[in-house]
């Protein structure tokens, strides 16, 4: 019964009315779509980044890491390891003509772990921007339907000439589903972005932890 009443108030309600759900509920599902991809893709990610750590760990050879990191490319820290050992081989290619030579290769391969840090952050990043979007945007967007509906109401009460409150009340009540379906897009990425932010944060720490023991690894073989 309620379902019915909702939807005979929607198909009743004005053009514009009409659009501003429309508008919402493709943000809705647009929202839903990049939560699961992105809960999918950081599920992944988390896997292989504690499976990458553990094997970091226990494996003393850099080139037997690099056997395993195909299969744990979902991990933001696997990129950041193999550019860091293709500089670091390259580094060790080159002959070292001077001895403050070993803070240059570093340097070098210091810019190329935050390069590739950031590259991952923007790939963790991808789609979050519109989950914060949807949920400050649509609550005002449900409202400017709702206020749009609520003039049109007192405009047809006006040109009626009934003052009753059953004369008003239909519309409004066809109104106030906007902002209702406005809030029910909004809180949803609301909570998603919360959530992804948290975990984004998470990787980058994790990122720059690595990235600075490989550093120091790089360190020592420089010696």
């Amino acid at each position: 019964m309620g379902d019915t009443s909702i939807l005979h108030m929607v198909v009743g309600s004005g053009p514009v009315v009409q659009g501003v759900l429309v508008l919402l509920v493709i943000l809705s599902i647009w929202s839903w779509t990049i939560t699961i991809a992105k809960s999918m893709q950081f599920k992944r990610a988390l896997n292989d980044s504690g499976e990458f750590t553990t094997i970091f760990w226990e494996s003393k050879n850099l080139a037997r890491i690099e056997d395993s990191c195909p299969r744990l490319s979902a991990s933001p820290l696997v990129p950041l390891f193999t550019s860091g050992y293709r500089e670091l081989r390259h580094c060790l290619e080159q002959p070292a003509e001077q001895h403050e030579d070993k803070d240059t290769r570093l340097g070098s391969i210091e810019m190329v772990l935050k390069r590739v840090a950031f590259e991952e952050g923007v790939k963790l990043e991808r789609g979050i921007t519109f989950l914060a979007t949807v949920a400050s945007a649509a609550p005002f967007i449900g409202l400017f339907g709702t206020v749009w509906g609520i003039m049109n109401a007192f405009h047809g009460l006006s040109s009626s000439g009934s003052s009753t409150i059953q004369a008003v009340a239909p519309g409004i009540s066809e109104a106030l589903v906007a902002t209702a379906i406005g809030l029910a897009a909004a809180i949803p990425a609301a909570v998603a972005y919360n959530y992804f932010a948290v975990a984004i944060r998470n990787f980058r720490q994790s990122m720059d932890r690595f990235g600075e023991e490989f550093l120091n690894i790089a360190d020592r073989h420089f010696v």
